[in-house]
């Protein structure tokens, strides 16, 4: 089991890099996070949905997702509750405080996904949440130590340097922990070196000598584990960070596209934007609350977990107006999945679904309104461009329905039947489909809607990115077999599988 000092140390990304790497060792791996809070989820096989970091590491595995690699998800709802969706299905929706005391009633589902995950596989390699040293989280615990005691799993703690503190962080958390809890740990990793690892030495033998815990490896920073998708909304920070100071060294021409994304308090499902950091036409612009949306070409509305309390927010913070102003100087929006929902004349909540009964205005631009529903749709979809016929592959993840007159002018097709909607000028889209970017044919097509010729097969900026990969799926394979090579030479992945032992208790 590997855990983390701390949340965002990089315990997803390790995990996937060991899963891949051990795959390609050919051992059968398989990928388990008992509990995930993520509004970044992912479609299952079985048809349900899990922590897109979960999904990914699937994908290292060589395998498909299924709900049992994550069976209790939480997805944040506002500051204090969160939707919780057990074995792929949503349950309920809870309050933090009343979550706690549900912890002991969810660890049966969370042994039973285990026992049948332990039965397919060589190594099942387990993802703690957040900090193994919250203590004050122990009872009950199905996420941490609580797991680890319950099925008898050896623990990997893993720190991040580049945050700082890194000795004090793993040191101290076997002086917090109980004497039980901190024998279970038998090893240690430090993440995100940055410079000469030399330096580090000393700090990763003195680590070792006060805790009594194996040396397993200092792994430098990789640039390139950016191209994964991110866990969740403290990840995305850094990553659109990096995308924003990263697209400011690509070619600086009139033809380049600015793409702005207004970052929303329950944004989900964002890794619908990594396709567009890739590009070199595009200038990535994330707008966080209290700044004006700059001058662009696009504005992104990316999927929400809550599209009321977003909308809400979005309209609190004056862009309502930018928007609509943007779209009657000549500029594009588009709407994906909640951000869809938020372009139309109307949202209606009949049954409660995200708080309280009634209806809403939406942006209104686009003549749809939106009527939210109990039943959440999870689905695997495949189509092609309303009007330039080119492919694109995806999911839909959404709870309501949508019509309205736009939705006669579809934005695409899946399985030869109208998606989304388009403004009669042209300059509005919405859709359902998450992945509408993968394919590069798919995406330049709708850039070139944008800005013209430069984006056209024989335009400056496809031939920028002539070695782009035809689907962006391949970059994240590329990317995985990059971060495996990349641990395969900073951990000692031999010791890591002597750590490993038969689990009990299931």
């Amino acid at each position: 089991m590997v855990q983390g000092t701390g949340s965002s140390v990089g315990k997803s990304t390790l995990v996937a890099g060991l899963a891949r790497a051990f795959t390609r060792r050919g051992l059968r791996v398989l990928p388990f996070k008992p509990q995930n809070m993520s509004n970044n989820a992912a479609v299952t096989w079985d048809g349900g949905e899990i922590g897109r970091a979960q999904a990914l590491q699937a994908r290292a595995c060589g395998v498909p997702a299924s709900v049992d690699m994550n069976p209790v998800l939480l997805k944040p709802q506002g500051e204090t509750g969160a939707q919780l969706v057990v074995q792929g299905r949503i349950e309920e929706t809870v309050q933090a405080r009343d979550y706690q005391s549900r912890k002991a009633f969810l660890m049966p589902a969370v042994l039973q996904s285990f026992s049948k995950l332990a039965a397919k596989a060589e190594l099942v390699l387990v993802e703690g949440a957040g900090s193994a040293s919250e203590v004050n989280l122990r009872a009950h615990d199905i996420a941490n130590m609580g797991f680890a005691e319950a099925v008898n799993a050896p623990v990997v703690l893993v720190g991040d340097i580049d945050r700082g503190g890194v000795i004090a962080s793993l040191v101290g958390t076997q002086v917090v922990v109980s004497q039980e809890d901190a024998q279970r740990i038998k090893g240690f990793i430090v993440n995100r070196m940055r410079g000469d690892p030399t330096l580090f030495a000393s700090g990763m033998q003195f680590i070792a000598e006060r805790t009594g815990w194996q040396p397993l490896g200092l792994v430098p920073d990789l640039p390139k584990v950016r191209s994964l998708p991110a866990e969740d909304a403290a990840d995305l920070d850094e990553k659109l960070a990096y995308a924003e100071k990263n697209s400011k060294t690509k070619l600086n021409q009139n033809t380049s596209l600015r793409v702005v994304v207004p970052l929303l308090p329950m944004i989900a499902n964002f890794d619908d934007l990594d396709p567009l950091y890739a590009e070199p036409g595009v200038h990535l612009i994330p707008v966080k609350r209290g700044q004006i949306l700059p001058e662009c070409d696009l504005i992104i509305l990316p999927g929400s977990k809550a599209t009321l309390s977003d909308l809400a927010c979005l309209k609190e913070q004056g862009w309502d107006k930018q928007i609509a102003e943007h779209v009657a100087n000549g500029g594009y929006v588009m709407g994906i999945c909640g951000g869809y929902q938020m372009l139309g004349k109307t949202v209606a909540d009949p049954y409660g679904t995200e708080g309280a009964v009634g209806q809403t205005e939406g942006l209104g631009l686009l003549k749809i309104d939106t009527v939210l529903s109990r039943d959440k749709s999870l689905e695997h979809k495949e189509g092609k461009l309303a009007i330039e016929g080119r492919k694109v592959a995806g999911y839909e993840m959404h709870v309501g329905q949508t019509t309205g007159p736009d939705c006669q002018n579809p934005l695409i097709y899946l399985d030869n039947q109208p998606e989304g909607a388009v403004s009669t000028n042209g300059h509005v889209w919405g859709t359902y489909l998450h992945g509408i970017f993968n394919h590069r044919a798919a995406r330049m097509a709708l850039l070139a809607r944008i800005g013209g010729a430069a984006f056209q097969p024989n335009g400056v900026w496809n031939t920028a990115g002539a070695d782009l990969p035809m689907c962006h799926d391949q970059s994240v394979e590329q990317a995985l077999d990059a971060l495996a090579d990349h641990l395969e030479q900073h951990i000692d992945l031999d010791a890591v599988l002597r750590l490993a032992s038969v689990p009990t208790g299931i």
